[in-house]
């Protein structure tokens, strides 16, 4: 992380001075006051701040790298695309024959996107958030859980009787709630451990 130290009569002034050297703008930095005195006899002298300013790392790009180097040592030829999102960061890998990658319910890709998610974020203050998809696997899916959803709901409604879905993961489980939770005749709710945690569709009692 490239920093530069600078001393002057205000933060601001300092501040100022560090970011003219670094080339960059204030929302790019962390800024750190080392030293804030008053030289002099008596306090007679002057104020003097001593600040130091970094430049945060680009925690996307770091992202990136690392699942590049990550799909090297696994063998497998791909592309790493980064899109930066106001809530999240998207890596969408690209390639041929990346089923492995996904694996059974999308197991294997929630582990690489939890691997992921763990590097980045060590000792980050600001946390970065990294989905990582494979040639839009995650939009695929969570269309099909919508439909199925759906499709549950509305079997509930016309027999009366609950539905269990098959095990997903915590975030596959959020798609399903947040499909229904308009649905006034049915209410649904998660049972189960992990990793057999499954949604039930109701009707309202």
């Amino acid at each position: 992380m490239k920093s530069v130290e600078k001393v002057s009569r205000t933060k601001e002034e300092a501040v100022l001075e560090a970011l003219e050297e670094l080339g960059v703008k204030a929302d790019k930095v962390k800024i750190e006051v080392l030293e804030e005195t008053t030289k002099g006899l008596f306090g007679l002298g002057g104020k003097v701040v001593r600040v130091r300013v970094s430049v945060k790392e680009d925690l996307a790009q770091v992202a990136g790298l690392f699942l590049r180097e990550m799909l090297v040592n696994m063998g497998i030829l791909a592309q790493v695309e980064i899109f930066k999102r106001s809530e999240n960061t998207i890596l969408n890998i690209n390639g041929k024959e990346l089923g492995i990658l996904i694996g059974k319910r999308g197991q294997t890709l929630d582990s690489i996107q939890y691997l992921v998610n763990l590097a980045i974020n060590k000792n980050q203050i600001e946390k970065e958030r990294i989905i990582v998809d494979v040639a839009g696997y995650r939009r695929r899916r969570e269309d099909t859980l919508r439909r199925l959803a759906m499709k549950m709901a509305d079997k509930v409604k016309r027999e009366g009787r609950r539905q269990v879905l098959e095990p997903m993961s915590p975030q596959e489980r959020r798609i399903i709630h947040s499909t229904l939770q308009s649905y006034k005749e049915i209410m649904t709710y998660s049972e189960g451990e992990d990793p057999y945690r499954h949604v039930i569709i109701t009707p309202q009692p």
